[in-house]
């Protein structure tokens, strides 16, 4: 069995809950303007999700430097999928440097991007939806799917991938991810609305589920020196 050290109680209930109380106070006393400006390209959201991404690139550059790709091949394949998504992201979010530098999209670029920025996500579907869409089933199967299946039915989990699975530290951070979007079409029912863009919301705990996965692989026995 892999043993674990805690990861500090702050990180994986505190936060996520105050993150989600924070933003339904402002969901709830802020204008439509002011949301639609935290929630904009450039805004507070925006900003938050690329920093909480690069962390975690950095803390997967970390791990695959300290992995022993021999004896540890499939932790080191997860752990340099994590970091390459994690480029990605950030690199995304911040549409490579153009929200700071200010530079012009090219003519050319601007034509096939639904938002005229220099990044990928807004040309394609494959580039955006597609890759969010694994990336919300991982953490529903990795997050909340495999801590019960741990706890009720053990015998049904693969012992191949145990070294993957993650801890249930990370339970707190899934339900950040699917609860806001499950009230928010609850709301849509009695049209009322919950969150300006709840898609939004969702990607911050998506990206700050990847960070503490990797802190979470990185606490284990087989990084020990």
């Amino acid at each position: 069995m892999i043993k674990n050290k805690t990861i500090p109680i702050i990180f994986w209930l505190y936060l996520p809950i105050m993150f989600l109380i924070a933003q339904l106070a402002m969901e709830k006393t802020l204008s439509v303007s002011m949301l639609e400006i935290i929630h904009s390209e450039n805004g507070s959201h925006e900003l938050l999700q690329a920093f909480i991404s690069g962390i975690a690139f950095f803390i997967a550059i970390f791990l695959l430097r300290k992995l022993d790709w021999q004896k540890e091949r499939l932790v080191a394949s997860a752990v340099l999928i994590a970091a390459l998504g994690c480029f990605y992201i950030t690199g995304e979010e911040l549409s490579w440097g153009q929200h700071f530098v200010l530079w012009s999209t090219p003519e050319f670029w601007a034509g096939i991007n639904d938002q005229s920025e220099t990044n990928l996500h807004n040309t394609s579907d494959w580039l955006d939806q597609k890759p969010r869409l694994l990336l919300f089933f991982g953490i529903v199967v990795g997050g909340l799917v495999v801590p019960w299946l741990r706890r009720y039915a053990p015998h049904t989990l693969p012992v191949g991938f145990h070294a993957l699975y993650p801890s249930n530290f990370l339970i707190p951070t899934s339900l950040g991810v699917i609860l806001p979007y499950i009230a928010q079409k609850i709301a849509d029912g009695f049209d009322a609305r919950l969150f300006i863009r709840v898609s939004e919301v969702q990607e911050i705990y998506m990206y700050y589920f990847v960070l503490l996965y990797l802190v979470d692989l990185y606490n284990r026995e087989i990084f020990k020196d």
